[in-house]
């Protein structure tokens, strides 16, 4: 199977696997998308769905937000973790959006990568799910997997954008990435794999890796 092969295997198999994308942060719209995005860092999705709640409630737009103190809204997020830095940029944000963008997020990658506290990655997620344009944020799921299907080198997670931006189709790429994410959880986990269950990896699979 020639890797034009492969790719369109893993195409179609995550698409009768997983027809539906819904998107794994609750949110309402672009600005707490964001949040929660940058709250998912080294944390888990059904985390963040727990303590964004709490913080919306109090402040789910930036004018709201920064009426609260960083110590307030670290108090409120420390069970995801990395709450000092998390909460100085979810502050530090909210007064960007406000000063620069009438307080709302700009659909642009430069803009929304001069934020602080967000990356390429969270840019990327906000861009594919906020606004539906294309973009391929890769989380360890998805540089985890590009490896094991032998379709990148794994060396680094700009590396593995790369790959997955010049082997899938552009219009491809937003829902893929999320099949991708939901294809990683269920059946080729970093711990506890099933390689018996995984029929990407049986198929296209790096042969050394099922050593």
């Amino acid at each position: 199977m020639n890797k034009a092969a492969k790719v369109q295997f893993v195409i179609d198999t995550l698409e009768k696997l997983y027809p539906e994308t819904p998107i794994p942060l609750d949110h309402k719209d672009p600005y707490t998308l964001l949040i929660a995005v940058l709250m998912s860092a080294q944390s888990t999705d059904a985390r963040v769905n727990t303590i964004t709640p709490l913080l919306f409630e109090k402040a789910d737009n930036p004018y709201d937000m920064i009426k609260l103190t960083v110590e307030e809204i670290r108090d409120i997020i420390k069970p995801v973790g990395l709450s000092p830095m998390k909460s100085k940029g979810i502050h530090g944000l909210s007064e960007i959006l406000i000063e620069k963008h009438n307080g709302e997020v700009p659909a642009d990658f430069d803009a929304l990568e001069a934020l602080p506290g967000v990356g390429h990655k969270t840019a990327s997620v906000v861009m594919a799910q906020a606004f539906d344009i294309p973009a391929f944020p890769v989380d360890t799921h998805i540089q985890r997997l590009m490896y094991r299907w032998n379709l990148s080198n794994g060396k680094s997670v700009a590396q593995t954008e790369k790959d997955a931006k010049r082997l899938f189709p552009k219009e491809l790429w937003n829902k893929l990435h999320l099949q991708i994410i939901f294809y990683g959880r269920e059946y080729s986990p970093a711990r506890g794999w099933d390689m018996e269950n995984d029929i990407i990896q049986q198929t296209v699979g790096r042969k050394s890796v099922m050593k």
